[in-house]
């Protein structure tokens, strides 16, 4: 498989202090991959400096071969729920149209095959009954459903998301990995940050393991070990807890 998005050389820091440093990553068209580490090891800062919403002090990303620049009609991205004003006075189908306004333009007219393809968005995430609800009314995992269904109607090539399964019930899990299974059935990629550790294997086919640096990136089966995870998480990961995932740590 070709690269959806290649990272190279990606340093951020904050103020004095780096987020990241030196990060290269390569992730495959029609895959879907985790970036997985401990708090604070870079991975939101790693999604948002390959979409240039925070500036790099060193490295490029390019998306299916050409810069960034130039390829930001290929992507949707998925923040954390966190990050949103949710008593914006908006509806969940006004929050599904938002993601049209790419092909639209801020001032397109919003047309009845508009309304439709943003309804079929909602039912493909299983809300559509809640298109007229205030944004602000949902319960978490509705919220992340919005967002999910947003980023559909999007239409891209490849899809960023940052802990989209964070404090959400398991109904809307599995509802969101369904989804994301079917745009990589579609040839789209998919990359998530991710935080439960064991549903990597069973959701992943790539991984990138990051504590500011990358540990280890690949396919699941050869990335994803117990050696490469103390080493992402040093003390905050006990060797039980890797043995629970059918892993050996490291001797």
């Amino acid at each position: 498989m070709s690269a959806a998005m290649e990272i190279r050389g990606l340093t951020v820091a904050y103020g004095a202090a780096p987020a990241i440093t030196g990060v290269n990553a390569s992730f495959r068209e029609g895959a879907m991959a985790a970036i997985v580490g401990p708090n604070g090891a870079g991975k939101s800062t790693l999604l948002k400096a390959a979409l240039g919403i925070v500036p790099p002090l060193a490295g490029e990303v390019r998306i299916f071969g050409a810069p960034l620049k130039a390829s930001r009609h290929r992507i949707a991205y998925v923040p954390q729920r966190a990050s949103v004003d949710w008593d914006f006075p908006a509806s969940v189908r006004d929050v599904v149209l938002m993601g049209r306004y790419r092909q639209l333009g801020l001032l397109g007219r919003i047309t009845r095959a508009e309304r439709a393809r943003a309804e079929a968005c909602l039912a493909r995430v299983g809300i559509e009954a809640l298109a007229s609800r205030q944004i602000g009314q949902l319960s978490g995992g509705q919220q992340q459903r919005v967002f999910l269904a947003r980023a559909l109607a999007q239409e891209a090539e490849l899809y960023l998301l940052d802990e989209p399964f964070a404090g959400v019930d398991a109904a809307t899990e599995r509802a969101i990995i369904e989804v994301l299974k079917g745009l990589k059935a579609e040839g789209r990629a998919v990359v998530a940050v991710h935080h439960d550790l064991s549903t990597v294997p069973v959701y992943f086919d790539d991984v990138l393991l990051l504590s500011g640096r990358v540990i280890a990136a690949g396919p699941v089966a050869e990335a994803f070990t117990g050696t490469a995870l103390q080493e992402t998480y040093g003390g905050r990961l006990a060797g039980g807890h890797i043995g629970q995932l059918g892993l050996r740590a490291a001797s």
